[in-house]
């Protein structure tokens, strides 16, 4: 039970959307105000969606679409293998050091 609280502390104190393009950082956006950013990848353009704190992956021209699937996220990452997209969701660039999540 302490695990659930500490994970739930932690994602609720997300700050930043980290988004990165082949490897390197493109955008750093709070969470908390919300937008739509539009990124070229190599199967065409990915919609990032950031609202009510929460991340997703909007719409996307890849073959299988699982960032899609993936939903609305408030803390973690969303990876789009196809278009060599990831974003991170936490305080800066700190959502990267996550290797796993135990249930």
């Amino acid at each position: 039970m302490a695990g659930f609280f500490i994970a739930r502390d932690a994602v609720s104190q997300a700050s930043d959307v980290v988004v990165e393009i082949d490897g390197k950082p493109a955008y750093t956006f709070p969470i908390d105000r919300n937008r739509t950013l539009e990124v070229q990848g190599p199967f065409g353009k990915t919609i990032i969606e950031i609202r009510d704190r929460r991340v997703r992956i909007a719409d996307v021209h890849c073959p299988n679409k699982l960032c899609m699937k993936q939903g609305w996220v408030s803390g973690g990452v969303i990876v789009c293998l196809p278009n060599r997209l990831v974003v991170f969701v936490g305080k800066g660039h700190g959502a990267k050091g996550v290797d796993a999540v135990a249930g």
